[in-house]
Formats: C-alpha cells, structure tokens, sequence
C-alpha cells in the first residue's frame, strides 16, 4: 500500500538501489519504525506510523507515531515530556520498514512504564516454550512514574530513580 503524500514504487531495483523515497505501507496503512538511541545504538522502542505520522516527523524532526490501541497520531512526549529528536531515518531495503535514530528529552525513557526502553526484560532461551516461561528484568531502574504523568497506573515493576 502507498499513500499520495509519498512517491508510488518503482519495480524491485529502483525500491532497492534506486533514491526514491516510496515508504511501503502494510495493509494495515503501518510501517513499523524500529527506533535507537543516536547515543549509544541502543534499541528503544518499536512502534508504527501512517502516512500522516510519517508526514510530521519529516516536517517537525520530531518522532510523530501511530497508535494503534488508540487508533490516534501521538507526538513522543506529548503527555510525558520525553519527547524523541530524530537525529537520523534510514529505510530497509525493501522500504517497508524505518529505523529511527534519536535523541531523547525528558526523563530520557522511552517506555510508556518509565524504563529507558521498551526491552527491559529478557525471555529466556534453552528451554522448550510452554506456559511456564517467566521473564527476566534485564533493566529494574524506572525514571518517571506512570502514575503520576498519565493519571493511571501501569504495570509498571522496578525501582524508580529518585
């Protein structure tokens, strides 16, 4: 799927070497966007955008997404402060999916239950899957409340950074 604010695909070779930016939407309007700290490389997040989330972050340098639990454009921060400056966008080969490089403001957390990142617990590896499977905190620190900026609880685990 494309969208008329961005150029329609060429064939394989211009999507995979060519220089036109022709994002390629999922059915579903999304692109997912893998996004990093500029600093450290470190992954964030994962998130989607539409063509209008696309739009605003090319326009504002500003990380613009779609959500789709809300069904709603967000600005990283709006609510939280801890906004995303987009340091750099890359494209995969296949221009259906983004990489964003930011910088963060705010608190500098990117998860919506205060943890730096969204990858803050590990899932064990050497066992067969069943039901069992407990998750690994691999990072217990928090730098906001959720509470306290959203109004409601997550459920958020950790120690908050004070």
């Amino acid at each position: 799927m494309t969208s008329a604010r961005f150029s329609p695909p060429g064939d394989a070779a211009e999507i995979e070497a060519g220089t036109a930016f022709t994002p390629q939407f999922g059915a579903d309007g999304l692109l997912p966007v893998v996004v990093t700290s500029a600093a450290t490389g470190e992954v964030l997040m994962l998130a989607y955008m539409n063509a209008d989330a696309l739009a605003r972050t090319l326009e504002t340098g500003e990380a613009h997404y779609w959500s789709r639990s809300r069904q709603t454009l967000w600005r990283k921060g709006e609510t939280s402060g801890n906004s995303q400056l987009v340091v750099e966008m890359r494209i995969d080969c296949d221009q259906d999916t983004l990489l964003l490089k930011v910088e963060m403001g705010g608190a500098e957390a990117s998860c919506h239950t205060g943890h730096r990142t969204c990858f803050y617990r590990a899932v064990p590896l050497g066992d067969a899957p069943s039901a069992g499977v407990s998750l690994q905190f691999v990072e217990t620190e928090r730098l906001f409340d959720p509470a306290s900026v959203y109004g409601h609880a997550h459920a958020a685990k950790g120690t908050l950074k004070t």
